[in-house]
């Protein structure tokens, strides 16, 4: 089976798009790129191709976008260009040279699918945004990079979904060239007399793929002359493990979470059941912005005190009694907010919370309802700022006794609606004040009181 054979069957066979759809070739020049504009052609396929110059390798860049841009012409296809400063930009954004790159690679093929189209054999616009059709982005990835991404991704430590290498289809990017060895490409480009750029910096190895491809795969095939096909075999493997895999996990979470608006609680004695724990947990909590190295921590708030937390940068999961609460960060999405002792100020759905330290002799008691003194020497943080729930319980200012709440909202008349909108401040699992309502009797400021901890509502 020639190599046109083979194209068209691995399209077929991993349902990578239609003969029908319109393709935009990302091509830089080499000899991958070459090869799949080549076979694009042979194949019939409509196509466009986008070239980026990243000004890495000053002459040689613009070499490479004049080449790729006679290409286009060679073929009669829509050309489109992008310029980057990669260099810059990745300095402000203190990203790696590589991973700015791809980023701007990816983000600008994008913009060119959504809304810069110009294909030819379009008629008109409307023809475009009418004809059923699916735009794809095609790059020239083939099965030798699957093998250095692999390798790269082991060493890194991204866990079975690294290891199954690069996939045929990721949203509209495809890789139709992921059956074929990078031999097979040269051969074709020899047999079809096709020209081709040479980037200079493919020998060196400033970047990490290079270095992989220079140096490790090939003292690894000094002992194991087998090790590129084995590589490859197991990221095949390594598809299904993660099948598997992605199955138990979901089982897992089924039992273990419970979302409720826009937090999820975990039940602590379920979870410290669970088996493997370090795997479980780190499956949950990566999908709010935890790294593997945070489950370790997660792990030790399972025998932590109520209040403590750790973050992300878009979520806290907070220790909360017999739960883990994964909360966002963002008050206005948070159902539950963990206040510190420095801050003065919480922007939450009960509204704005003030915290003032007084000292006792300086105080003036407020019988106000917006505003809660307490003795400050009783607090201990964090406090946590949450809804209540059936089974609260504090004892109100007065009295000695402790009552729930579903019983002091009955006998304060609090309509329905009310109910659902209160919420509570706790210390050490203690109710301090049912915000809006009443203080707790513990907290409250004795003739001992020496500081106090002023919390008002919506005003200061």
């Amino acid at each position: 089976m020639n190599l046109l054979q083979s194209f068209l069957g691995y399209i077929k066979s991993n349902h990578l798009f239609s003969p029908k759809d319109k393709l935009l070739l990302a091509v830089s020049g080499g000899i991958d790129s070459v090869v799949l504009v080549e076979l694009c052609k042979q194949a019939g396929f409509d196509f466009a191709i986008a070239h980026c110059n990243f000004q890495l390798r000053g002459e040689e860049s613009d070499r490479d976008e004049q080449f790729v841009k006679k290409l286009a012409e060679k073929y009669k296809v829509s050309f489109f260009i992008k310029n980057f400063d990669t260099k810059k930009i990745a300095s402000q954004q203190k990203t790696s040279i590589e991973e700015t790159a791809r980023n701007l690679r990816y983000e600008w093929f994008e913009e060119i699918v959504n809304g810069q189209w110009s294909m030819v054999n379009a008629k008109s616009k409307e023809r475009i945004h009418h004809s059923p059709f699916t735009i794809h982005i095609l790059t020239a990835h083939h099965a030798d990079d699957t093998i250095e991404t692999v390798l790269m991704n082991f060493f890194r430590g991204t866990g079975i979904k690294g290891l199954r290498g690069i996939q045929p289809k990721n949203g509209k990017v495809i890789r139709p060239l992921l059956f074929a060895r990078r031999k097979e490409l040269e051969a074709f480009v020899t047999e079809h007399q096709l020209e081709f750029v040479t980037d200079a910096t493919n020998f060196e190895n400033e970047y990490t793929r290079n270095f992989f491809r220079n140096k490790v795969l090939p003292a690894v095939k000094e002992y194991y002359h087998a090790a590129d096909e084995n590589i490859l075999n197991n990221a095949e493997r390594f598809i299904e493990v993660e099948e598997l895999y992605n199955q138990a996990v979901a089982l897992h979470k089924k039992k273990l979470i419970e979302a409720k608006g826009t937090e999820v609680h975990i039940p602590v004695l379920k979870l410290k059941k669970s088996t493997p724990l370090h795997t479980i947990v780190y499956e949950i909590i990566k999908d709010f912005g935890f790294t593997s190295h945070q489950s370790d921590e997660v792990i030790a708030l399972l025998d932590s005190e109520t209040g403590r937390y750790i973050s992300s940068p878009t979520h806290r999961i907070i220790k909360n009694r017999n739960w883990l609460i994964v909360a966002p960060l963002l008050a206005a999405e948070a159902q539950i907010y963990v206040i510190e002792k420095w801050e003065n100020s919480v922007q939450s759905a009960a509204g704005s919370l003030h915290l003032q330290f007084i000292n006792a002799a300086d105080c003036q008691l407020s019988t106000a309802n917006f505003i809660a003194q307490l003795d400050a020497t009783e607090i201990k943080y964090p406090l946590l700022l949450r809804k209540w729930k059936a089974g609260d319980y504090f004892y109100p200012l007065g009295m000695k006794k402790k009552k729930k709440l579903s019983r002091f909202f009955i006998d304060n008349k609090l309509s329905k609606t009310d109910k659902e909108n209160v919420y509570v401040i706790e210390s050490d699992k203690r109710i301090v004040w049912v915000v809006g309502y009443r203080i707790d009797e513990r907290f409250k400021v004795t003739d001992k009181t020496k500081e106090v901890l002023k919390i008002s509502i919506g005003q200061k």
